[in-house]
């Protein structure tokens, strides 16, 4: 037990000192799948320690499954972990020591919440960089709110989402998006499904015509059907949503979902015209915009757009946030903004369906924000995205500029590659999910003829970090083209 040494000075509590050491004896081999270690009471004793100190650092290795009670037998190396590979068992450093969630003898080859060179694939969408997520930060702050649980804070969670996080989340809004709102306004979900969930149960009933882009995201549409809603196609151009023609289509439609910041796949953004007049429709149709700013923080040739629903004047924009894309999958966690007349009916429908989340992942998610760590990593990842998001454009390029054009998109967190010749992307796109790669196809995004007959590839940049790996990547490619 000599790797046992503790420095009661460190920053760092010292149960997480005696977690950090137990797993690292276990991938370097000092510990072996089986071997016995000491009872919490009596290493506490060695140690000069309070027993539940080392409680607390054991209960987190059997929960991440490096360690399992045997009854009389006492606690040893979970046997299980003799079945992987030799040196799969994640590495002992500080910083890489919160990433570990999974059961290590289950963990799934592809994992969200792992490295993200080894655990997503090539060009996968809707996927960060999670390379870059500050995971130590995070680690600590989770502890800290762990450790300050009380017994009111394990009933059950507000409806509608923490007071603290609202608040939170209607600061950082009014200062980076420009949409101001009270925390009252802000309900706290699970995610953008959950959000629209609550939005078709509040404002909208079966048989209501709901403008969708086209081409567009693809659930959007599967939920307004599964709900009993009737989506429309309505054409996207350079300019965005042609509110034109959603007006000629289905001129008494009850409600619009767009992508205004970066439309989802085209990645253009919603002109100032196109606004306007998207606002003005709704003002005298009395329908309602649900405006999804998955990522909105994301754009890399000037500031972030401000929000449609700043200028919204007359109560028709309901805002959908995502903690997703600027932070992780995992976290599960969602907000909508909606307008201040609303607010009674929200309540009253969040009553029934209490999609907040846990509170615990809540209070980690507040810490994060009003502690500034949540503003700086959006800075940083601004940052590094436009960096991958050239990286990998040049690199592709570099390879297959003969067979495929990189259209500039100003934001967002994956390219548009068009296609030349008889090439077709859905065939491609198969061939490179075949192939250990990730593609989504752009025609299969479409409904009207003109964009059902497009032709191009998805591919996300977001984890491409190096000028060698798109090149790489592109003459895969290229191999599977031939």
């Amino acid at each position: 037990m000599d790797f046992l040494r503790l420095d009661s000075s460190a920053a760092e509590p010292l149960y997480r000192q005696i977690y950090t050491r137990f797993r690292g004896a276990i991938a370097d081999g000092l510990l072996q799948p089986g071997d016995r270690i000491p009872a919490a009471r009596a290493l506490a004793v060695e140690l000069g320690l309070a027993r539940g100190t080392v409680e607390s650092a054991y209960a987190l290795l059997t929960a991440e499954g490096y360690v399992e009670a045997r009854g009389q037998a006492g606690t040893v190396v979970t046997p299980a972990l003799a079945r992987r590979p030799a040196g799969t068992v994640p590495s002992s450093s500080p910083a890489s020591a919160p990433a570990a969630r999974a059961t290590p003898a289950l963990a799934p080859a592809h994992s969200q919440l792992g490295d993200a060179a080894s655990s997503t694939k090539p060009f996968q969408m809707g996927i960060p960089a999670l390379d870059a997520f500050p995971r130590k930060v995070w680690a600590r702050l989770a502890a800290r709110a762990a450790r300050a649980m009380q017994p009111q804070d394990m009933i059950y969670p507000a409806w509608a989402g923490l007071p603290e996080l609202r608040i939170a989340i209607a600061t950082y809004l009014q200062l980076a998006r420009g949409i101001h709102c009270t925390p009252s306004q802000v309900f706290i979900t699970s995610g953008y499904r959950n959000s629209m969930e609550l939005i078709t149960r509040a404002l909208l009933k079966p048989g209501d015509s709901v403008w969708v882009e086209d081409p567009g995201y693809p659930p959007t549409s599967d939920l307004l059907r599964e709900t009993g809603m009737q989506p429309v196609p309505v054409q996207v151009d350079a300019d965005g949503l042609m509110v034109a023609h959603g007006i000629a289509t289905a001129p008494r439609a009850q409600a619009a979902v767009v992508t205004p910041a970066h439309q989802s796949p085209l990645c253009v953004s919603l002109s100032l015209p196109r606004r306007l007049a998207l606002l003005d429709w709704a003002a005298q149709a009395g329908a309602w915009i649900v405006e999804d700013d998955y990522d909105g923080e994301y754009r890399y040739v000037s500031r972030p757009l401000p929000a449609l629903q700043s200028l919204d004047r007359n109560g028709r924009v309901l805002y959908s946030g995502t903690f997703s894309k600027v932070l992780f999958p995992a976290l599960r966690l969602a907000y909508l903004v909606v307008p201040p007349a609303q607010v009674p009916r929200f309540d009253h429908i969040s009553r029934t369906l209490a999609m907040a989340g846990p509170a615990l992942m809540q209070h980690i998610v507040t810490d994060f924000m009003n502690e500034g760590h949540f503003a700086r990593h959006i800075q940083r990842m601004r940052r590094l995205y436009a960096e991958r998001r050239q990286i990998t454009a040049d690199g592709l390029s570099s390879v297959l500029g003969k067979h495929m054009q990189v259209e500039p998109q100003p934001g967002g967190m994956h390219l548009v590659l068009r296609m030349k010749g008889r090439h077709t992307d859905r065939a491609l796109a198969q061939r490179m999910i075949e192939h250990g790669m990730s593609a989504l196809a752009l025609s299969e995004r479409g409904v009207l003829p003109h964009t059902a007959s497009a032709s191009a590839l998805l591919l996300a940049f977001t984890n491409i970090d190096t000028p060698e790996r798109a090149r790489e990547l592109g003459k895969s490619i290229l191999k599977i083209m031939a």
